[in-house]
């Protein structure tokens, strides 16, 4: 088995110098998004003016429409960083996500009714009866957006597919709902994730100046000088103002693939998907691809006669049958025999295993596992080039299941940043990031309501 572990070690290692490469080709990118519209790496403009005060104060609703639930929260911002939060999940159907879209929002408006008379009373912590209250939005699909309370849907991911709703105002949608179940509230920001867990990192922890989410999918936001964004430049914004920005960065070295290092099994992942030669960082780094990856390199030495001679593999040639979870499980295997492994094979594919094997399968996670660290540096790397925020050195908040659950994530992400900059780069560390759909929303909002007041909105 050391005669093939050499062989992955070979496809899988990430040199210092190609990681430095990368990071050159990433920030030119981010450039290119910046100035031109319509761009690989959208940089798509949040309508998010700067940071918090930290003096952000009052009662707020936040509504944050996920993947499998929706969830509904009273956040009540108490200032210098500090804030209160109240929330209750509502489970969607995979009826409701196919459903018209219409009707998708008239059920977020039935839940938010459901919330706000669940949490109305005298108490602590409750809403007064009729109290007009501010909500954000957390709408984590690709939106363009004109203004803040504004967000044209481009396409639908994350398995919702409600028609009717594509290339339409969402945020408007919303406000129809709102109007048809009576409710007092004031759809006050339409925000992503990312910009949310920025905003809220920022409030609590102010050294915060990058947010990245690394999860299913992935993605990251910054705060940028708006005038170096050029392709906003004719709207007559302030020049000194700041805004934060959406990169959408998992389609990095989409359809021209010229600069990450990409297998033969990255590859058929890609061609195999349901959008080949898109998203093609996230398919390098996403918790969605990389026991994929793992399970196809194990097909290959199973084609090949290396592994697993005489017993039935039926099981573990089913595509996406490999969880990403697996991996994680077989890097912290504490045990000398490596029982954890023996578990997972036996258990989910009825496959025996030898020690040699389950030590050869500890060291393949690990490889996958520590590529996709070090290009997730490569993605950091690149905004801290672009905002020259090395010398002072920065914190960046992350938030998603690859860096909360995978073991050593975080510390293959920190050794990527001091390979990529040498010993500088420990200025830049990585912390758990605040709740961002919940807790930034609510804030954005509170911002939002604070600039409408001074007079400062919609434009700066």
């Amino acid at each position: 088995m050391a005669d093939h572990l050499r062989k992955y070690e070979s496809l899988f290692t990430l040199t210092p110098q190609r990681m430095r490469m990368i990071v050159e080709a990433f920030t030119e990118c981010l450039e290119l998004g910046l100035s031109k519209p319509n761009q690989i790496v959208p940089m798509i403009p949040t309508w998010v003016f700067g940071w918090p005060t930290g003096k952000e104060t009052g009662d707020y609703l936040a509504l944050d429409l996920g993947g499998t639930n929706l969830r509904v929260c009273l956040v009540t911002l108490q200032g210098e960083g500090k804030f209160e939060i109240t929330q209750t999940k509502y489970r969607l159907s995979e009826e409701q996500k196919q459903d018209d879209g219409q009707k998708l929002f008239d059920f977020c408006a039935e839940c938010l009714r459901t919330f706000i008379e669940s949490n109305t009373g005298d108490g602590p912590g409750q809403l007064r009866p009729g109290q007009l209250l501010p909500l954000g939005f957390t709408f984590s699909y690709p939106c363009t957006q004109e203004r803040i309370d504004h967000g044209e849907l481009i396409r639908w991911t994350k398995g919702f597919g409600a028609p009717n709703t594509e290339g339409r105002d969402v945020a408007g949608m919303f406000k129809k709902s709102l109007e048809k179940y009576q409710l007092p509230v004031e759809l006050t920001a339409l925000i992503n994730d990312t910009t949310g867990t920025l905003i809220a990192s920022h409030y609590v922890n102010p050294r915060t100046k990058i947010a990245v989410i690394f999860g299913t999918g992935c993605n990251a936001a910054y705060m940028e000088r708006v005038k170096d964004i050029p392709k906003i430049t004719h709207l007559g914004i302030a020049s000194d103002a700041e805004m934060a920005i959406n990169c959408e960065w998992g389609a990095f070295d989409s359809f021209e693939h010229e600069h990450l290092p990409r297998t033969k099994y990255d590859a058929v992942v890609d061609d195999t998907s349901n959008k080949p030669g898109e998203q093609a960082f996230e398919k390098l780094i996403s918790g969605r691809y990389l026991g994929e990856i793992f399970r196809l390199v194990i097909c290959e030495l199973i084609d090949e006669g290396v592994l697993f001679l005489g017993q039935n593999t039926y099981k573990i040639e089913k595509p996406y049958c490999f969880d990403t979870a697996f991996l994680s499980l077989m890097e912290s295997d504490p045990t000398d025999e490596l029982l954890m492994i023996i578990g997972i094979f036996t258990h989910f594919f009825a496959l025996e295993t030898t020690l040699a094997e389950r030590q050869f399968f500890r060291a393949l996670a690990k490889l996958v596992g520590r590529r996709a660290a070090r290009l997730s540096s490569c993605g950091i790397a690149a905004i801290v080039n672009k905002m020259g925020l090395l010398e002072e050195g920065c914190s960046v908040g992350a938030d998603g299941s690859l860096y909360n659950k995978y073991p050593s994530f975080a510390e293959r992400v920190h050794e990527g940043l001091v390979d990529i900059f040498g010993d500088r780069g420990r200025n830049v560390i990585t912390h758990h990031a605040e709740d961002g759909s919940g807790v930034g929303s609510a804030i954005i909002a509170a911002m939002t309501k604070a600039r409408r007041e001074a007079g400062l909105y919609p434009n700066v």
